[in-house]
């Protein structure tokens, strides 16, 4: 199985942020936050209990990497074709799926038949759309 691209920890760490930090002894630890789309999340976005314990950054990596794997196994059963390309372009997709979830891609996947059958000419743009080239 393909590795998730270090690029899509990268564009998870980078635009979820290890979110509502707090200083407990020596160590700085997340809590649970309500997101944007009304979620129970935290550390990277990971999904979870409002009455969650407090986590640290190394726990927030574990569960993010989880994530990005359940994310992968997603991108890859719908967008097959997403194996051979890039880091960048399968980053870009992993990210997606691990915000909106493996339905709305293939949803996506779908309703977007060019970017499954290399279309070049469109796929540029939908990558685009999820800031990766």
């Amino acid at each position: 199985m393909i590795e998730v691209p270090k690029a899509a920890i990268e564009l998870a760490k980078r635009f979820e942020g290890f979110e509502r930090k707090v200083k407990r002894g020596i160590e700085i630890t997340a809590v649970p936050y309500i997101c944007p789309a009304g979620f129970w999340t935290i550390g990277y976005g990971h999904l979870c209990d409002p009455k969650h314990p407090p986590i640290t950054e190394a726990e927030a990596e574990a569960y993010l990497a989880r994530d990005l794997r359940t994310a992968l196994v997603a991108t890859l059963r719908h967008c097959p074709v997403l194996a051979t390309e890039r880091d960048g372009r399968l980053a870009a997709i992993v990210d997606f799926t691990f915000n909106l979830g493996g339905g709305r891609l293939r949803i996506s996947a779908h309703r977007d038949r060019p970017f499954r059958q290399r279309d070049r000419a469109f796929r540029p743009n939908v990558t685009a759309r999820f800031g990766a080239s």
